[in-house]
């Protein structure tokens, strides 16, 4: 006998509880310190840079400007309400309960520090150039910040990893389309160059954001396929003492069994290796890959620290 279809609730707890992320109180006090803190810098960059000066930086806040330019509005509430039907969707897909409950948390905490703050704020500026760059990389370094601890401020920060999951795009990626689109809707409200800044804005948070979170561990992996392979192993272990793994491949075409090599190295060392591969087999096949991030021996622990 077929056992019956799980309910809807079932299903949803099922799901919820299999992305739970344990950390320990140590590591959630700081992730909540970490969402706190870049709610409040976003808050203060809108305030002093975005609000005043009519910047549209996509997503959902840049609906809330031109909501509070074209009726006075205010933009925190505006954000706070768009964002509901964006929170179940990240819900359902975009991470879980632990970035669930975690973005509820930032959403709130954001749209209320955004309204609450604003009289408080003055406009330190009303030049393109130091707005932009200012507030794009205090924004960018917020983003970054809450992203790290697991969590989204809603808006295009949840479509970017709605992105991510369904179509394998970079978070920060995910985000610049979803605000840059956003942006160019905003031409009709704002006119040609606010719309053309909030562009320059986008650009400048996903370059940020990239930044933040890599967390300065950016690494190259290589992949060398060489007929003196040992030579070339042999070679790296020496000459960078970087660990090397020895891949079982095969070629489509031919069906030779050939090992390919892999190794893990700062950017500063491919040159070195290069160097090495040029060398010893002027015919190598090598191939150069970016990382955000890599743990382990040589680069850094694994073990989370908060």
């Amino acid at each position: 006998m077929d056992k019956p279809a799980p309910s809807f609730a079932h299903r949803l707890r099922a799901m919820l509880t299999t992305r739970v992320v344990k950390q320990t109180p140590r590591q959630v006090a700081v992730d909540y310190a970490l969402i706190t803190l870049g709610c409040l810098m976003m808050a203060v960059t809108n305030d002093a840079f975005w609000v005043p000066n009519r910047v549209v930086s996509g997503g959902v806040s840049g609906i809330g400007i031109i909501a509070n330019h074209l009726w006075g509005w205010p933009v925190g509430l505006v954000m706070l309400a768009l964002n509901i039907p964006l929170f179940l969707a990240g819900l359902r897909w975009g991470g879980g309960i632990t970035t669930g409950i975690r973005t509820v948390y930032a959403t709130v905490l954001l749209s209320a520090s955004i309204d609450l703050l604003a009289p408080f704020i003055p406009s330190p500026t009303a030049s393109p150039l130091l707005y932009i760059t200012y507030g794009s990389i205090i924004d960018g370094i917020a983003m970054g910040l809450i992203f790290r601890a697991q969590a989204t401020t809603g808006g295009t920060d949840i479509v970017g990893r709605l992105l991510q999951r369904f179509f394998g795009l970079e978070l920060s990626r995910g985000v610049f389309i979803a605000n840059a689109l956003t942006t160019l809707a905003a031409i009709a409200a704002l006119g040609l160059e606010r719309a053309m800044y909030g562009v320059m804005v986008a650009a400048m948070n996903a370059w940020v954001i990239d930044i933040v979170l890599a967390g300065g561990r950016r690494a190259r992996q290589v992949i060398i396929i060489s007929q003196a392979w040992e030579a070339m192993s042999d070679a790296i272990l020496q000459t960078l003492q970087r660990g090397v793994t020895i891949l079982e491949g095969q070629g489509a075409y031919t069906g030779a069994r050939r090992p390919a090599l892999m190794v893990v190295i700062a950017p500063s060392e491919v040159a070195i290796l290069r160097g090495l591969a040029l060398s010893i087999d002027p015919d190598a096949f090598v191939v150069v890959a970016a990382t955000t991030e890599v743990w382990g021996e040589g680069f850094d622990s694994i073990h989370r620290d908060g």
